[in-house]
């Protein structure tokens, strides 16, 4: 498989998981989040961007409970909820929200616990 951005091809899985997440870009994860039916909203972008942000310093795609903890810091306990998270992302954080951040399949799936 593969996604087309201004004539550059760039290569996934057969899940649709960029092979190099360093090539990913913001037209490349709305190209994502569209083939996941996800109209990417300011909420969407956080939860992308964190996790951009944390693979950047740590070389680790964060797990879910880490999200939820910096949710909990930034928005108070109401909005630090896999219910909120699974709204925005229906088929799991490790499923979506990290496809759509250009990272690889993680290993464990652990991350939606």
């Amino acid at each position: 498989m593969s996604i087309q951005i201004d004539g550059t091809t760039l290569q996934t899985d057969n899940e649709g998981y960029l092979l190099e997440p360093a090539l990913w870009s913001e037209r490349v994860a709305l190209e994502i989040a569209r083939r996941e039916n996800i109209d990417m909203t300011a909420a969407h972008w956080e939860i992308v961007n964190f996790v951009r942000d944390y693979y950047e310093t740590s070389q680790v795609v964060p797990e879910n409970r880490t999200l939820l903890k910096t949710l909990r810091e930034r928005h108070g306990k109401e909005t630090a909820t896999r219910r909120y998270v699974q709204q925005l992302f229906p088929y799991g954080f490790g499923q979506q929200a990290c496809k759509i951040a250009g990272m690889r399949k993680p290993l464990k799936l652990l991350l939606d616990l």
